[in-house]
């Protein structure tokens, strides 16, 4: 797999609340134990910090900047060898690879464009989803990790298919489900979350597992810090400055590259 697969999204869900027998009533008390609907949209800016983990022992941190309307900033420093991606929460957005044969500055395509509305949304999925175009049904109860489950279904404008998995006791979201493309390649695609805290009222998961089933791509993130409403200037999500000249970097030994957005609503 080339390295174009450096790029895959790191989300970081919303955790949800007591029991609940439909789709909606789910996703209500989801958002209420979250903090409440008011409290995340008072949220104008976000940074999470951490480290992030491949298959293949590859080991690096991750800086993710969020701020409204929808910019986002994700930086991945492997080994000294820092990747950027970049969105100005508009209608653009570039990406710094320094494992790829061309080390500039490059615009994202119209696929990375199709989808980066959703991943620097970071009240999340759940919120306002209708309003986003987006439809939920629940699919019923089952097992996960032998604990009783509900499982939602989330089909958004653009006709992508997810489903999100909630602990039948607590309503915390424990796995999210879904289909990623690598190098126009569909995988199946799954995250797990863990080490749930509250910041400032909010509460976010500070472990994410995931990867592609079945395959060596692999991924683990652990969060160190979550910084609520830091100062960001605009300038942050600008077309980033051209690398600096740095000795050829040694591409990952990892099917697994970092993710494209940490999430932290990190989707």
């Amino acid at each position: 797999m080339k390295i174009k697969a450096f790029w895959l999204v790191i989300f970081v869900f919303l955790p949800a609340a007591a029991g609940a027998q439909t789709a909606d009533e789910i996703v209500n008390k989801a958002l209420v134990a979250r903090g409440g609907v008011e409290k995340i949209k008072a949220v104008h800016s976000e940074r999470i910090t951490g480290r992030i983990a491949f298959t293949g022992e590859m080991e690096g941190t991750f800086v993710l900047e969020l701020k409204r309307p929808r910019k986002m900033r994700l930086e991945i420093d492997l080994g000294g060898q820092k990747a950027i991606r970049v969105y100005d929460g508009k209608s653009a957005g570039w990406t710094i690879n320094p494992f790829a044969e061309n080390k500039d500055v490059q615009p994202m395509s119209e696929e990375e464009l199709k989808g980066i509305s959703e991943e620097s949304d970071f009240d999340g999925p759940l919120v306002d989803y209708k309003a986003k175009g987006s439809q939920i049904e629940l699919i019923g109860k089952e097992q996960f990790d032998d604990k009783p489950v509900y499982r939602l279904k989330l089909t958004n404008k653009n006709g992508d298919v997810r489903f999100y998995i909630f602990d039948a006791s607590t309503f915390v979201l424990m796995k999210w489900e879904g289909i990623r493309k690598i190098e126009d390649k569909e995988f199946s695609w799954e995250s797990i979350f863990s080490d749930y805290r509250d910041v400032q009222g909010l509460k976010y998961p500070f472990q994410i597992d995931q990867g592609s089933p079945g395959t060596e791509i692999k991924q683990n993130l652990v969060t160190d810090k979550i910084e609520i409403d830091p100062q960001i200037n605009d300038s942050r999500f600008a077309k980033p400055a051209p690398p600096e000249a740095q000795p050829p970097a040694t591409p990952p030994t990892s099917q697994a590259p970092p993710a494209e957005a940490a999430p932290v609503p990190l989707t």
